[in-house]
């Protein structure tokens, strides 16, 4: 078992690997990350692990209620957390590798970072500035019949997509898909419009043909809904592709 200690950065959303994660920093906890970060040389990889929060919390809340003016805000690292920040979290997240952390005049950040490899989150350490994650690293295993799976999912996904620009009357930009099955199931599982908790099962899959089989269960589900539905809500796969990297 393959250990490691970083950075972890919690999000309202799940990181896939191969996708590139735009952050724009702005609370303390966060900043001090960066800062650590920074300090390593241009050629050491500048890491940290992202993961998803189960109450959908990002920001800690300053008080319940109308706004009180003698309240003084939650601080620290494991703020909005709870007392075991670990059980606020997904156990399965994924390690970000950051190309590019520019500090802003004002102190702020704006971060391009790529997520590599999945984790699973073994322990959360709150004794810092920010917060720092024990983590075992998750092979990808291709599992049985990935091959032809992938080659399915595919097919799904193109009239996935034509519904969804059907039903926001637009015309969707040229994708060019790719064949490996790993990176397919990783682009569809990002780029599809499903919630966290869904997103989440297709990241923790045990292997890549058991989240290929997921995938080409639930795009053909949506698929249908969005046949019948054609006035569902606008999704951001209809504006821009999905980058994988």
């Amino acid at each position: 078992m393959t250990t490691v200690r970083l950075p972890l950065f919690p999000l309202n959303s799940v990181l896939f690997p191969g996708l590139v994660l735009p952050l724009n920093i702005f609370e303390e906890r966060y900043r001090a990350m960066m800062r650590e970060l920074l300090k390593a040389g241009e050629d050491e990889p500048r890491r940290f692990a992202v993961v998803a929060i189960r109450d959908g919390r990002e920001v800690a809340p300053t008080a319940p209620g109308l706004p009180d003016q003698t309240t003084v805000p939650e601080r620290g690292p494991a703020a909005g957390f709870g007392a075991d920040p670990v059980q606020a979290f997904h156990r399965v997240g994924c390690i970000a590798d950051a190309a590019s952390i520019r500090e802003r005049e004002d102190g702020s950040f704006e971060v391009m970072a790529t997520g590599t490899v999945r984790v699973r989150l073994l322990s959360v350490d709150a004794s810092g500035p920010f917060l720092v994650a024990e983590l075992e690293e998750l092979p990808e295993d291709a599992g049985d019949g990935a091959g032809a799976l992938a080659e399915g999912v595919l097919r799904a996904f193109r009239t996935y997509q034509k519904r969804l620009a059907g039903a926001r009357e637009r015309s969707l930009t040229g994708m060019d898909l790719p064949d490996e099955p790993s990176v397919v199931s990783y682009l569809v599982a990002a780029a599809a419009v499903l919630d966290i908790p869904a997103k989440q099962r297709l990241l923790q899959a045990p292997d890549t043909a058991t989240r290929l089989a997921e995938e080409l269960k639930l795009l053909r589900t949506e698929t249908a809904v969005i046949r019948h539905l054609p006035s569902l809500p606008a999704v951001d796969l209809t504006r821009a592709p999905t980058s994988p990297n």
